[in-house]
């Protein structure tokens, strides 16, 4: 691969994002994201967004109707995209604190990427802190897919680390329907992570794993609200 070109390049009130292209194998263009220096993601493949949406969708009760679901992360767009080509979710909102990245998607190179799901009269994109959505909105989602860190033990920043926390995951239940499922991303499992989880009350917690084409393979922690809270 030849050496990545950068795009665009701000600084917000989390730290410098960068928008870099880089030429793969046979000539074709991807699209990667850095922030604070750190690598997020890119376009060369997908399958872990697409696992993220699909595990979450198949662990909801079955004959839930337009589920509704709630990303966490804009990023490079795959989860939006591959939720808005499902027809079975409904309203599909992807909460993004970046506003680089939000105008990549509506009117930069990533708008190749994401702009058919933009379009989709289900999505909904909010100009947030995910962390702080979470804790101020009453709205509720059958599903959170989380997708703003490279897992519960590598964070970008350090407010990230409260999502984390016996509190933070008190409140993403909080933000669940019954039965709704909570799904994180992680480039690499966490034992640790799936017992904080146990201990916030949720049940059905598992790893699935993405296999990588090196190292450890990335995983989606899964997890289930139950229908009534624990006493």
């Amino acid at each position: 691969m030849t050496s990545p070109v950068t795009l665009d390049r701000r600084e917000g009130p989390y730290g410098e994002v960068v928008l870099r292209r880089r030429a793969g194998e046979e000539g074709v263009e991807h699209y990667e994201i850095i922030a604070n220096g750190t690598f997020l993601m890119d376009t060369s493949d997908g399958r872990s967004e697409r696992l993220l949406i699909d595990a979450a969708r198949d662990a909801l009760p079955a004959g839930r109707i337009a589920p509704s679901v709630l990303v966490g992360g804009l990023g490079v767009g795959f989860s939006l995209v591959h939720a808005a080509a499902d027809p079975r979710w409904g309203r599909i909102v992807v909460a993004e604190r970046e506003t680089a990245i939000i105008d990549w998607h509506r009117e930069g190179p990533l708008a190749a990427v994401s702009g058919t799901a933009l379009a989709d009269p289900r999505t909904v994109i909010l100009h947030t802190d995910l962390v702080e959505h979470l804790r101020t909105t009453p709205d509720r989602y059958d599903a959170l897919c989380l997708d703003i860190d490279n897992g519960p033990d590598w964070t970008v920043t350090e407010d990230n680390e409260s999502l984390y926390s016996a509190e933070g995951l008190a409140t993403c239940a909080a933000r669940l329907t019954p039965g709704g499922i909570l799904a994180v991303w992680s480039a690499r499992p966490s034992a640790d992570f799936e017992e904080s989880l146990r201990n916030a009350g949720f049940t059905g917690v598992r790893t699935e794993e993405v296999p990588v084409a090196r190292g450890v393979p990335d995983v989606v922690h899964l997890a289930v609200r139950p229908s009534r809270s624990p006493a």
